[in-house]
Protein backbone atom coordinates (compact mmCIF):
# COMPACT_ATOMS: atom_id res chain seq x y z
CA UNK A 1 0.00 0.00 0.00
CA UNK A 2 1.73 3.65 -1.05
CA UNK A 3 0.43 6.72 0.54
CA UNK A 4 0.87 10.39 -0.74
CA UNK A 5 2.94 12.38 1.04
CA UNK A 6 4.22 16.43 1.13
CA UNK A 7 7.51 17.23 1.19
CA UNK A 8 8.18 20.14 3.69
CA UNK A 9 10.82 22.71 2.96
CA UNK A 10 12.75 24.57 6.19
CA UNK A 11 10.15 27.13 5.54
CA UNK A 12 7.45 25.02 6.56
CA UNK A 13 7.72 25.77 10.28
CA UNK A 14 8.05 21.28 11.38
CA UNK A 15 9.21 21.35 15.12
CA UNK A 16 12.45 18.94 13.02
CA UNK A 17 12.03 16.80 16.50
CA UNK A 18 13.81 13.59 15.58
CA UNK A 19 12.95 10.39 18.49
CA UNK A 20 9.66 12.05 19.44
CA UNK A 21 7.43 11.26 21.85
CA UNK A 22 3.66 12.48 22.25
CA UNK A 23 2.32 12.66 26.10
CA UNK A 24 -1.50 13.92 26.82
CA UNK A 25 -2.59 15.31 30.11
CA UNK A 26 -5.60 17.26 30.82
CA UNK A 27 -6.66 18.14 26.87
CA UNK A 28 -3.04 18.60 26.12
CA UNK A 29 -0.43 17.09 23.81
CA UNK A 30 3.08 17.98 24.51
CA UNK A 31 6.10 16.77 22.03
CA UNK A 32 9.23 16.17 23.15
CA UNK A 33 12.04 14.70 20.86
CA UNK A 34 16.03 14.83 20.18
CA UNK A 35 16.45 18.74 18.48
CA UNK A 36 17.78 17.94 15.00
CA UNK A 37 21.01 20.55 15.51
CA UNK A 38 24.19 19.29 17.61
CA UNK A 39 24.12 22.36 19.27
CA UNK A 40 21.02 22.00 21.00
CA UNK A 41 21.62 18.28 21.72
CA UNK A 42 23.87 19.72 24.00
CA UNK A 43 21.45 21.40 25.40
CA UNK A 44 18.58 19.23 26.68
CA UNK A 45 14.98 18.72 25.54
CA UNK A 46 12.39 21.47 23.73
CA UNK A 47 8.65 20.73 24.15
CA UNK A 48 5.73 21.47 22.42
CA UNK A 49 2.26 21.76 22.25
CA UNK A 50 -0.90 21.50 21.03
CA UNK A 51 -4.90 20.77 21.42
CA UNK A 52 -5.27 18.82 17.76
CA UNK A 53 -2.42 17.28 17.22
CA UNK A 54 -1.44 19.73 13.73
CA UNK A 55 -0.55 23.02 15.11
CA UNK A 56 2.12 23.23 17.79
CA UNK A 57 3.10 26.50 19.94
CA UNK A 58 6.59 26.82 21.72
CA UNK A 59 8.86 25.85 22.74
CA UNK A 60 7.17 25.90 26.09
CA UNK A 61 9.23 24.74 28.30
CA UNK A 62 9.50 25.98 31.86
CA UNK A 63 13.53 26.10 31.51
CA UNK A 64 13.93 28.83 28.61
CA UNK A 65 11.82 26.44 26.38
CA UNK A 66 13.37 23.24 28.09
CA UNK A 67 11.47 20.98 29.60
CA UNK A 68 14.85 19.19 30.69
CA UNK A 69 18.02 21.55 30.07
CA UNK A 70 21.35 20.72 30.13
CA UNK A 71 22.24 21.51 34.37
CA UNK A 72 18.95 20.52 35.63
CA UNK A 73 20.70 17.03 36.41
CA UNK A 74 22.78 13.88 34.52
CA UNK A 75 23.94 14.82 31.29
CA UNK A 76 26.63 17.07 29.47
CA UNK A 77 26.08 16.27 25.94
CA UNK A 78 23.77 13.66 23.42
CA UNK A 79 19.95 14.31 24.98
CA UNK A 80 18.55 11.84 23.00
CA UNK A 81 14.62 10.01 22.69
CA UNK A 82 13.12 10.73 25.94
CA UNK A 83 9.95 9.34 27.41
CA UNK A 84 7.30 11.05 29.60
CA UNK A 85 4.79 9.60 31.92
CA UNK A 86 3.08 10.20 35.74
CA UNK A 87 3.93 8.05 37.84
CA UNK A 88 2.84 8.49 41.94
CA UNK A 89 1.86 12.08 41.76
CA UNK A 90 4.99 13.08 39.57
CA UNK A 91 5.58 13.74 35.92
CA UNK A 92 9.27 11.72 35.25
CA UNK A 93 11.37 12.00 32.12
CA UNK A 94 13.21 8.72 31.21
CA UNK A 95 16.23 9.75 28.46
CA UNK A 96 19.21 9.27 27.22
CA UNK A 97 22.28 11.61 27.95
CA UNK A 98 26.20 10.64 27.28
CA UNK A 99 24.94 7.68 26.33
CA UNK A 100 23.54 6.48 29.56
CA UNK A 101 19.96 6.41 30.96
CA UNK A 102 18.74 9.26 33.67
CA UNK A 103 15.32 9.63 34.70
CA UNK A 104 13.89 13.24 35.96
CA UNK A 105 11.02 14.26 37.78
CA UNK A 106 8.66 17.52 37.40
CA UNK A 107 5.33 18.99 38.63
CA UNK A 108 4.18 19.93 35.62
CA UNK A 109 4.55 18.00 31.96
CA UNK A 110 6.50 21.14 30.90
CA UNK A 111 9.00 20.92 33.36
CA UNK A 112 11.57 21.81 34.63
CA UNK A 113 12.57 17.89 35.15
CA UNK A 114 15.35 17.64 37.47
CA UNK A 115 17.34 14.72 39.01
CA UNK A 116 20.23 14.66 41.39
CA UNK A 117 22.84 14.13 38.45
CA UNK A 118 23.22 10.54 38.04
CA UNK A 119 22.56 7.83 35.57
CA UNK A 120 20.87 4.62 36.45
CA UNK A 121 23.80 1.98 36.97
CA UNK A 122 24.61 0.04 34.08
CA UNK A 123 27.99 -2.00 32.70
CA UNK A 124 27.98 -1.22 29.78
CA UNK A 125 26.51 2.00 27.35
CA UNK A 126 23.01 2.13 26.81
CA UNK A 127 20.31 4.56 25.41
CA UNK A 128 16.48 4.75 24.08
CA UNK A 129 14.80 3.90 27.80
CA UNK A 130 10.88 3.55 27.66
CA UNK A 131 9.22 2.36 30.73
CA UNK A 132 6.42 -0.32 30.87
CA UNK A 133 4.09 -0.34 34.00
CA UNK A 134 1.97 -3.56 34.88
CA UNK A 135 0.25 -5.14 38.04
CA UNK A 136 2.20 -2.91 40.32
CA UNK A 137 5.71 -3.71 38.58
CA UNK A 138 8.23 -1.39 35.94
CA UNK A 139 10.02 -2.71 33.28
CA UNK A 140 12.62 -0.95 31.42
CA UNK A 141 12.81 -1.68 27.89
CA UNK A 142 16.23 -0.07 26.27
CA UNK A 143 18.87 -0.40 24.07
CA UNK A 144 22.26 -2.29 25.09
CA UNK A 145 25.42 -1.11 22.82
CA UNK A 146 27.33 -4.11 23.28
CA UNK A 147 27.68 -6.00 19.95
CA UNK A 148 24.95 -4.04 17.85
CA UNK A 149 22.31 -2.45 19.23
CA UNK A 150 20.05 -4.59 21.07
CA UNK A 151 16.87 -4.45 22.87
CA UNK A 152 16.64 -5.26 26.45
CA UNK A 153 14.17 -5.17 29.49
CA UNK A 154 14.41 -5.41 33.29
CA UNK A 155 12.52 -5.02 36.06
CA UNK A 156 13.12 -2.03 38.05
CA UNK A 157 13.04 -0.89 41.70
CA UNK A 158 9.75 0.93 42.76
CA UNK A 159 11.01 3.87 43.05
CA UNK A 160 12.59 3.71 39.35
CA UNK A 161 16.16 4.43 40.82
CA UNK A 162 17.88 1.62 39.43
CA UNK A 163 17.52 -2.10 37.64
CA UNK A 164 17.01 -5.25 39.25
CA UNK A 165 20.20 -6.71 37.45
CA UNK A 166 19.21 -10.40 37.89
CA UNK A 167 15.86 -9.84 36.07
CA UNK A 168 17.96 -8.16 32.89
CA UNK A 169 16.85 -10.63 29.41
CA UNK A 170 17.42 -9.59 26.00
CA UNK A 171 14.35 -9.18 23.58
CA UNK A 172 15.43 -8.94 19.95
CA UNK A 173 18.86 -8.03 17.72
CA UNK A 174 18.98 -7.51 14.45
CA UNK A 175 18.07 -11.31 12.56
CA UNK A 176 15.95 -10.25 9.38
CA UNK A 177 16.69 -8.95 6.13
CA UNK A 178 14.73 -5.50 6.30
CA UNK A 179 16.60 -4.23 9.48
CA UNK A 180 20.08 -4.36 7.90
CA UNK A 181 19.68 -3.43 4.20
CA UNK A 182 23.26 -2.38 3.93
CA UNK A 183 25.34 -5.48 5.68
CA UNK A 184 26.97 -3.86 8.34
CA UNK A 185 29.11 -4.55 11.24
CA UNK A 186 27.57 -3.27 13.91
CA UNK A 187 23.76 -3.84 13.76
CA UNK A 188 20.80 -1.61 14.84
CA UNK A 189 17.43 -2.68 16.54
CA UNK A 190 16.65 0.67 19.04
CA UNK A 191 13.63 2.52 20.06
CA UNK A 192 11.60 0.51 21.55
CA UNK A 193 7.90 1.01 22.57
CA UNK A 194 5.97 -1.46 23.91
CA UNK A 195 1.88 -1.71 25.17
CA UNK A 196 -0.37 -4.75 25.97
CA UNK A 197 -3.74 -5.57 23.54
CA UNK A 198 -5.77 -8.66 24.54
CA UNK A 199 -3.47 -10.71 26.59
CA UNK A 200 -0.51 -9.95 24.45
CA UNK A 201 2.65 -7.54 24.44
CA UNK A 202 3.49 -5.62 21.71
CA UNK A 203 7.52 -4.16 21.10
CA UNK A 204 7.38 -1.48 18.59
CA UNK A 205 11.17 -0.94 17.30
CA UNK A 206 12.85 0.77 14.34
CA UNK A 207 16.01 -1.13 12.69
CA UNK A 208 18.78 0.01 10.33
CA UNK A 209 21.22 3.02 11.43
CA UNK A 210 18.97 6.29 11.37
CA UNK A 211 20.97 7.69 8.43
CA UNK A 212 20.01 5.24 6.40
CA UNK A 213 16.82 5.62 4.04
CA UNK A 214 15.74 2.45 4.90
CA UNK A 215 15.12 3.27 8.58
CA UNK A 216 12.03 1.71 9.20
CA UNK A 217 9.37 0.49 12.05
CA UNK A 218 8.33 -3.19 13.02
CA UNK A 219 7.02 -5.22 15.82
CA UNK A 220 6.92 -8.39 17.39
CA UNK A 221 4.61 -10.00 20.08
CA UNK A 222 4.81 -11.91 23.27
CA UNK A 223 2.53 -13.22 25.79
CA UNK A 224 5.01 -12.41 28.66
CA UNK A 225 6.97 -8.83 29.30
CA UNK A 226 10.38 -10.86 29.09
CA UNK A 227 9.57 -12.57 26.02
CA UNK A 228 9.82 -15.05 23.94
CA UNK A 229 9.44 -12.09 21.13
CA UNK A 230 8.39 -13.00 17.73
CA UNK A 231 8.93 -10.98 15.27
CA UNK A 232 6.27 -10.21 13.16
CA UNK A 233 5.87 -11.33 8.87
CA UNK A 234 4.06 -8.19 8.71
CA UNK A 235 7.29 -6.29 9.36
CA UNK A 236 8.42 -3.09 9.03
CA UNK A 237 4.78 -1.74 8.23
CA UNK A 238 6.35 2.06 8.50
CA UNK A 239 8.87 2.22 5.78
CA UNK A 240 10.05 4.33 3.10
CA UNK A 241 8.25 1.79 1.00
CA UNK A 242 4.89 2.55 2.29
CA UNK A 243 5.18 6.05 3.36
CA UNK A 244 7.35 7.33 0.32
CA UNK A 245 9.80 9.53 2.26
CA UNK A 246 13.26 8.00 3.23
CA UNK A 247 14.32 7.54 6.89
CA UNK A 248 10.84 6.53 9.09
CA UNK A 249 11.32 5.44 12.50
CA UNK A 250 12.29 6.23 15.90
CA UNK A 251 8.97 6.76 17.85
CA UNK A 252 6.28 6.24 19.88
CA UNK A 253 2.83 4.89 20.45
CA UNK A 254 0.41 7.08 21.73
CA UNK A 255 -3.77 7.68 21.44
CA UNK A 256 -5.55 10.95 20.77
CA UNK A 257 -8.62 12.20 23.21
CA UNK A 258 -10.90 10.33 20.80
CA UNK A 259 -9.03 6.69 21.21
CA UNK A 260 -7.33 6.84 18.10
CA UNK A 261 -4.32 5.02 17.97
CA UNK A 262 -1.28 6.87 16.25
CA UNK A 263 2.36 6.45 15.81
CA UNK A 264 4.41 9.35 16.22
CA UNK A 265 8.05 9.00 14.47
CA UNK A 266 10.89 11.08 12.45
CA UNK A 267 11.45 11.30 9.01
CA UNK A 268 14.73 12.10 6.78
CA UNK A 269 14.74 15.89 5.77
CA UNK A 270 14.37 15.28 2.00
CA UNK A 271 15.51 12.56 -0.34
CA UNK A 272 18.97 13.68 0.14
CA UNK A 273 19.85 15.32 3.42
CA UNK A 274 18.96 13.54 6.56
CA UNK A 275 18.88 16.44 9.23
CA UNK A 276 17.09 18.08 10.62
CA UNK A 277 14.98 15.38 10.71
CA UNK A 278 11.17 16.06 10.83
CA UNK A 279 8.35 15.59 13.15
CA UNK A 280 5.18 13.13 11.42
CA UNK A 281 2.73 10.87 13.21
CA UNK A 282 0.38 8.54 11.50
CA UNK A 283 -2.75 6.95 12.74
CA UNK A 284 -2.34 3.29 13.08
CA UNK A 285 -4.47 -0.11 14.16
CA UNK A 286 -4.70 -3.13 15.12
CA UNK A 287 -6.69 -6.00 13.44
CA UNK A 288 -6.34 -9.56 14.56
CA UNK A 289 -3.50 -9.21 16.24
CA UNK A 290 -1.44 -6.83 13.38
CA UNK A 291 -0.23 -3.66 13.39
CA UNK A 292 -0.68 -1.48 11.15
CA UNK A 293 -1.29 2.04 9.30
CA UNK A 294 -4.63 2.73 9.20
CA UNK A 295 -6.38 2.06 5.75
CA UNK A 296 -6.39 5.53 3.22
CA UNK A 297 -4.42 7.35 6.13
CA UNK A 298 -1.66 9.40 5.41
CA UNK A 299 1.43 10.77 7.10
CA UNK A 300 0.78 14.52 9.30
CA UNK A 301 3.41 16.40 9.57
CA UNK A 302 3.54 18.86 12.44
CA UNK A 303 3.87 22.18 12.46
CA UNK A 304 4.09 25.56 14.43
Amino acid sequence: MLLCTVQLTAQDNNPLLADPTIFEHDGTYYLYGTKGSKTVEGEGFLVYTSTDLKTWSGPAGAHDGFAFKKGDGFGTQGFWAPQIFYYNNKFYMAYTADEQIAIATADSPLGPFTNAGTAVASDVRQIDPFIFFEDGKAYMYHVRLDNGNRIFVAEMESDLSALKPETLKECIHTTEPWEDTENVKWTVTEGPTVFKKDKLYYLVYSANDFRNKDYAVGYATATSPYGPWEKSSDSPFISTDKLQFPGTGHGDVFYDKKGTMYYVFHTHFSDTEVAPRKTALIPIDLKKSKLQIKKGKNIIWLVI
